[in-house]
């Protein structure tokens, strides 16, 4: 079945950086574009980022574009979120996902941003 580990969260003062990992396995991780969602303290899921499934094209939610890089390692099986100056309306738990609406997605990992 499908499983998505989330990793790498952390507490941060705000203007830091994390890298946030994802390992799939369950399914042909390669063939799939793949999503991180994230749901910040009293919110619903929001979409954050989109990788196609050659890494080859990535889309971001304007709140985290020029800011967050998202890449994946197909022998791997892994996703990996680079998020740099970090703000604190980013914090939340991220998950990786197999689709934009987070149906199928991971445990998540916190992220916490402070001032």
């Amino acid at each position: 079945q499908v499983q998505l580990v989330e990793s790498g969260g952390g507490s941060v003062q705000s203007g830091g950086s994390l890298r946030l990992s994802c390992a799939a396995s369950g399914f042909t991780f390669s063939s799939y574009d793949m999503y991180w969602v994230r749901q910040a303290p009293g919110k619903g899921l929001e979409w954050v980022s989109t990788i196609n499934s050659d890494g080859g094209r990535r889309y971001y939610a304007d709140s985290v574009k020029g800011r967050f890089t998202f890449s994946r390692d197909n022998a791997k099986n892994t996703l990996y979120l680079q998020m740099n100056s970090l703000k604190t309306e980013d914090t939340a738990v991220y998950y990786c996902a197999t689709d934009p609406t987070g149906r199928r997605r991971g445990q998540g990992t916190q992220v916490t941003v402070s001032s």
